[in-house]
């Protein structure tokens, strides 16, 4: 497999804070990758560094430059207007004309079941409403890979569920949904929600105090013996966490 992303000693400081430590990891086309550990434990801040918004302070972080990326907040930030101009001016700024722009924005609003809204002010939906808005949002700009930062922590048991089944649509990670033709977009995710994890990962990278102490299959990392091995707070987190 292709490696898109490749970390070498990688570190970020926060002025006093070391937010990661001597991060080594490859990530390969295709992959769907969890982050797990506790908070402050430096997931957030790998995200970013994968996606560019942060640099690495020392060691290296080279990105495949000829793949697109979309990444998604917690809290996805909405434009004042409406929802299908939310999704139109990503595709305006990518240099699709306006009225194109607007016929492909509805396309992916449709995609996630949001088309009867569109003239709707993006700002006045409900939190799972506009999560997934903001998968549109990044669905439609077609991205290799996909960074999403505890993309339902905030949400109640049923948009979790509806938000969960858009990103494993679009992951082609379900298998029933997957489209042969289709090349597998790369997913990156933290979440706290193991069960998540068991369910859209197949590999896990645990990390404690901005140190990668764990990079293993999904079905590894969740054996015990394994976990033990890691550290007593890898065990206590997986066994504490909700699923």
């Amino acid at each position: 497999m292709n490696a898109l992303f490749e970390l070498s000693h990688a570190e970020v400081h926060f002025r006093k804070v070391q937010a990661l430590t001597g991060v080594n990891l490859s990530i390969s086309a295709g992959e769907s990758v969890a982050l797990v550990g506790a908070n402050g434990s430096g997931k957030s801040t790998l995200l970013r560094l994968l996606h560019g918004l942060v640099l690495p302070t020392s060691g290296q972080c080279q990105c495949d430059l000829r793949v697109t990326q979309a990444m998604l907040f917690q809290r996805p930030f909405m434009l004042r207007t409406s929802v299908q101009n939310n999704v139109a001016l990503g595709l305006w700024l990518r240099g699709a004309r306006w009225p194109a722009a607007r016929v492909h924005a509805l396309q992916a609003l449709a995609r996630v079941g949001l088309a009867p809204l569109a003239e709707r002010q993006a700002r006045t939906l409900s939190g799972g409403q506009q999560q997934r808005l903001a998968l549109a949002r990044a669905w439609a700009l077609k991205p290799d890979v996909l960074l999403l930062d505890e993309p339902t922590a905030s949400l109640d048991p049923h948009a979790k569920r509806e938000v969960e089944q858009l990103i494993a649509e679009f992951t082609h990670s379900h298998a029933g949904d997957a489209v042969e033709a289709a090349p597998s977009m790369t997913l990156i995710f933290a979440s706290h929600n193991l069960g998540q994890v068991k369910r859209l990962a197949s590999r896990v990278i645990y990390l404690e105090g901005g140190r990668v102490l764990a990079d293993l299959p999904v079905n590894a990392f969740f054996d015990r013996e394994n976990l033990r091995s890691v550290s007593e707070a890898a065990d206590l987190f997986v066994r504490g966490e909700s699923t």
